[in-house]
């Protein structure tokens, strides 16, 4: 591997010229095959490749450096780890704070992050430069972040030695600036796992080098006594209940027995076309795994894939636990909490592990977690006046203290102490307690639950320092006026510790049962915990209600007899001594893990847990941080089609793999690749689509429930042989949905807009204004319609091009705005941004316009696919029908089968569209492209209307499009006989030609429309006319 070298020496020993060089590595990146006769030969086939490919993810970068993220360095100092020549580590301090006068906000670096340190900021390649040398990279290897500072701490493995004088405190003389180029994690995580390839777990590798098709054939024996096995079982009611439908449920029966034979191991492949239930699908997969105890990795490429199939399996297994939430400990979920955006899926934090071990830290902290409170409710319990002796013993000691100060102190004064009764919510009402013990119980959980999520948002997601009301201690003293120590009562003392015990409990009890893993924390102890809970509210009510009150009820022994008050009292103390029975048991029976520290009790849940979610990238941790020590049997990767199959390596080779479920559509969109040449080379591939060009067996999911059938036959056809069912629901009546009156807003259309006019920006990317007139005018009639229909209703805007979502989402501004919380979204994305989502609606804007019909990267099969398969109700394709039409792609065909089934039109023949069209050209002055736009725009007109110059150069003055939409909008009303009232109108007589009145009205301040009035006989037919209209200054 290039001498042993890791990517970053490789990378760092490239200069400038190196990296702008699109030949570098041309004459030396092969084809990777199909076939690999070694593992060797499969490693070599994917390093040159990978070369190329980071190479020219730099060089787009550094081409683009003017608009790169940039942060400006404080100060730069060798680290402790500094060694000479290759461990050049520095800790830099970076600024936090924007950049006013640069106009540009200011970055902070993460781990991974290729930086350039530089001495101005760049405008262009040759201001990467450091005092007078060549350029210096550095790698981000750590970061340490300073809540209350303005600056980050970040440790950097620099390509080269910082100078000593170079290192010297920021000054205004002299500001040095770090430049964000890319970020190599994936990248360095694929280097290292294809470094691996022949050291670690080869089982599944080994089978996928070349073609054999019993890789994918179960065992058939294994399969027949399996599948009865799994029919005859309560797994198999489970599978049954989640209604797959057949292609569903024999792909998942197939999983299931491939991964009870141990007489080889297997890959499957479960090809799931768009809207099949692909997701679900795995869900109902993994729910078998899990309640087999089946220690399974789920991967995907990116973070929003991993949290879909996560949520999926959630949703399934949570209304089948028991105890609620007991059970949840074995499924993690983890990754960057912040590119993950954790923190708007609070669904997800009670599996997100960093959240997790969070939480768990405060119940298995010695000295304020579980076991703490077990033996003081114990005590409180058995004998409360031992407790409170020693409490009037503290206090005897702090009042001999001349120091001790109650500011010092943060002493809860009498009136916090007298009774935390006031202050607790409904789970702690009467009401509550009396109402059915699993009501109670599921209000118990969900509230703790939430308390304990947000403690953690508020330190990890808001950035605040957390301050956990679980952790306070309860400082039972309170002060007088004169500000002299004051002692509680019994009574006080017991009240209070007893509700502070309680509450504390209830919430170890609600964090363990969800967090802990099955294996720690059995089902018979969670029983043991939850009767306890409802002895102790129990107790908690008769406590309340004592006549005698809390000094004689817990002063008195348990083996003293009854008094007065018999029946009250002998449920007290039945009460109390179940209490004391199941808190003993729980002592004896059941003991915590001894580990503290977030980092070491992640490392305890990872062992542990049965179902783990992450990204394939991310899954490299696992081998970093030695998280899996035990061993995982199955690895399933979701959205397969589009990992690279090098960074599928990653995770290919845990220890004990046995098992690989590839799931995944290779007529969707591939990974993306940055550089053509690696591109030729086949490196977007995916192992998924090598292995079905191989010929081997997939699982089609072949009904679809996403799709009205207008929408789905062209796909269908197009690119899946018209495999694909229909769902009955997407054929119900009832799925055909009317939201804009016209046919051209039927389920499916193409809506030809001839007049558009395409443009490329300075990143080559290309945008057509006039088709984002039509699509802006198109959503904001879908917003109106739902605002007065008071439906909810989601859109989705798509193209291929960045500038043209950019311009797009510009437009719709206001729109988007006014959208949110009425029930009306609308989301603006490109193709790829697109995939794995879907919509009510779905309008493409194609953008391309060009009479030879050349395309560009439109004609990608996969990117077509994508595009026009997000939609449920309605698909409007809003396009160029000559350029498409002949530009022999996919889209070639989608024009004449819409031509054919009766679904093209033309957006001239919606008024609103032709006026947005007109708008645009005058934006553009291009308004010639559209001579004849007025017999579109007033052709429900009641007069006629004629123009001094033609209708091209009369909007043509309009010179704005808000002005052109105010003109025609005005000749609209005067065409259907409105005119002003006398004030405002400014009739003259022409010459003395008495039949013909001149009129002009203001448009704007700043022109004045003018014509004459003037009568037509056509066809024996009188009509009123408008004549000679155009527009004249003002001024």
């Amino acid at each position: 591997m290039e001498g042993s070298k890791s990517l970053i020496q490789m990378v760092f020993s490239w200069s400038v010229q190196d990296v702008l060089n699109q030949n570098l590595y041309k004459d030396k990146v092969r084809k990777i095959p199909e076939t690999f006769p070694s593992v060797t030969h499969y490693r070599s086939s994917f390093i040159l490749p990978l070369l190329e490919e980071t190479r020219s993810d730099l060089c787009s970068s550094m081409m683009t450096v003017s608009s790169a993220p940039v942060c400006e360095i404080l100060y730069i100092e060798k680290s402790g780890d500094y060694k000479e020549p290759n461990d050049l580590i520095y800790d830099v301090g970076v600024n936090k704070m924007n950049d006013a006068e640069n106009g540009k906000e200011v970055y902070v670096p993460e781990n991974g992050d290729l930086l350039v340190l530089a001495e101005v900021w760049p405008k262009c390649i040759g201001d990467l430069s450091w005092f007078n040398e060549s350029y210096k990279i550095a790698l981000v290897q750590r970061k340490k972040r300073f809540e209350h500072e303005d600056y980050d701490e970040i440790q950097i493995l620099s390509s080269k030695p910082i100078k000593e004088q170079d290192m010297q405190q920021h000054t205004k003389q002299k500001t040095r600036f770090s430049v964000f180029l890319t970020n190599m994690k994936t990248n360095v995580r694929i280097w290292k796992a294809l470094s691996l390839l022949g050291e670690g777990n080869m089982n599944i590798i080994q089978q996928v080098l070349q073609t054999d098709s019993s890789v994918v054939d179960n065992c058939a024996n294994c399969f027949i006594r399996e599948k009865h096995n799994v029919d005859a079982s309560t797994l198999g009611a489970y599978i049954r209940s989640f209604d797959l439908n057949a292609s569903q449920e024999e792909a998942v029966l197939s999983c299931i027995c491939a991964r009870e034979c141990h007489h080889r191991n297997s890959v499957k492949l479960i090809w799931g076309p768009p809207g099949t239930g692909k997701t679900k699908t795995i869900g109902a997969l993994l729910f078998a795994f899990f309640k087999r105890k089946c220690r399974t990795l789920t991967c995907a490429p990116t973070n929003v894939a991993v949290l879909e199939v996560t949520t999926r399996l959630l949703n399934l297994v949570i209304p089948k636990l028991e105890y609620q939430t007991y059970g949840l400990g074995d499924i993690i979920l983890f990754g960057n909490g912040e590119r993950m955006k954790i923190c708007n899926h609070d669904d997800l934090l009670d599996v997100f592990l960093d959240c997790r071990a969070h939480i768990l830290s405060n119940c298995l902290a010695p000295s304020s977690g579980w076991n703490y409170h077990l033996r003081l409710m114990i005590c409180l319990l058995e004998d409360p006046g031992k407790l409170y002796h020693e409490y009037l013993q503290e206090l005897a000691n702090r009042k001999k203290d001349k120091n001790f100060k109650a500011q010092e102190k943060g002493i809860l004064r009498n009136e916090k102490i007298q009774n935390n009764k006031e202050k607790q919510d409904d789970v702690n009402s009467k009401k509550s307690r009396n109402q059915n013990n699993n009501v109670f119980w599921r209000k118990v959980i969900l509230q703790t639950l939430e308390e304990s999520k947000k403690t953690w948002k508020e330190k990890s997601c808001c950035r605040k320092e957390s301050r956990l009301k679980h952790n306070r201690k309860v400082d039972m003293v309170h002060f007088s006026q004169d500000h002299e120590i004051e002692g509680l009562t019994f009574e006080e003392f017991v009240n209070c510790k007893f509700n502070y015990c309680k509450d504390q409990m209830r919430m170890h009890v609600v964090i363990m049962h969800t967090h802990l893993p099955s294996s720690v924390i059995s089902p018979r102890v969670v029983k043991m915990m939850i009767e306890f809970l409802e002895f102790l509210e129990l107790l908690d009510s008769l406590l309340q209600a004592a006549d005698e009150g809390l000094s004689h009820a817990f002063s008195q022994s348990m083996d003293e007899p009854y008094g007065i008050g018999f029946s009250k009292q002998h449920k007290l103390e039945e009460a109390r001594e179940h209490c004391l029975k199941l808190l003993k048991l729980l002592h004896s029976k059941f003991t915590l893990p001894d580990i503290s520290g977030e980092s070491k009790i992640k490392l305890f849940c990872l062992e542990k847990a049965r179902l783990i979610f992450c990204t394939a990238s991310s899954s490299a941790k696992l081998y970093a941080e030695d998280m899996l020590r035990s061993s995982l049997e199955v690895l399933i990767i979701d959205e397969a089609a589009q990992l690279k199959e090098c960074e599928s390596t990653i995770p290919l080779q845990f220890p004990g793999l046995r098992h690989a479920i590839l799931v995944g559509d290779e007529c969707q969109l591939p990974a993306m690749v940055q550089s053509k040449i690696s591109e030729k080379a086949e490196f977007g591939r995916s192992l998924f689509l090598r292995l079905a060009q191989l010929g081997h067996k997939k699982h089609l999911l072949n009904v679809q429930y996403r799709m009205h059938p207008s929408i789905s036959l062209f796909p269908n056809v197009e690119f899946y042989g018209k495999q694909i069912l229909d769902a009955p629901l997407v054929k119900e009546r009832s799925y055909e949905k009317c939201f804009l009156q016209g046919k051209m807003y039927g389920s499916y259309s193409f809506i030809n807009v001839d007049y558009g006019h395409e443009e490329a920006d300075d990143r080559h990317s290309r945008k057509n204004v006039v088709e984002v007139a039509v699509v802006s005018e198109i959503v904001a009639k879908l917003f109106e319609e739902s605002v007065s229909m008071k439906e909810t209703l989601s859109v989705g805007v798509i193209s291929p091009y960045s500038a043209q979502v950019s311009a797009i989402q510009e437009k719709l501004g206001k729109t988007l705005s006014r959208g949110s919380g009425n029930g009306f979204s609308v989301s603006v994305r490109s193709v790829d941004g697109f995939q794995g989502g879907e919509e009510d609606i779905i309008v493409i804007s194609t953008v391309r316009c060009d009479l030879m019909g050349l395309v560009g990267f439109l004609k990608s099969p996969q990117r077509t696919n994508v595009a026009l398969t997000r939609a449920r109700y309605c698909l409007w394709i809003v396009g160029n029908g000559v350029t498409l039409g002949n530009s022999d792609s996919v889209w070639e065909r989608m024009v004449i089968d819409a031509k054919t089934r009766g679904y093209f039109y033309n957006a001239d023949e919606d008024e609103s569209l032709a006026q947005a069209i007109i708008a645009a050209l005058v934006e553009v002055g291009k308004t010639d492209q559209f001579p004849n736009a007025h017999l579109v725009l007033f052709k429900s007109a009641t007069w006629k209307v004629s123009f001094h110059d033609g209708f091209s150069k009369f909007v043509a003055r309009t010179k704005t499009m808000e002005i052109c939409k105010e003109v025609i909008s005005m000749l609209r009303k005067l065409l259907s006989g409105w005119r002003q009232p006398h004030k405002g109108r400014d009739p003259n007589f022409t010459n003395g030609v008495s039949s013909q009145l001149l009129e002009q009205y203001k448009i704007n301040g700043s022109l004045y429309l003018v014509w004459t009035v003037d009568i037509l006989e056509e066809n024996a037919c009188i009509f009123q006319v408008l004549k000679g209209i155009k527009l004249i200054d003002a001024s």
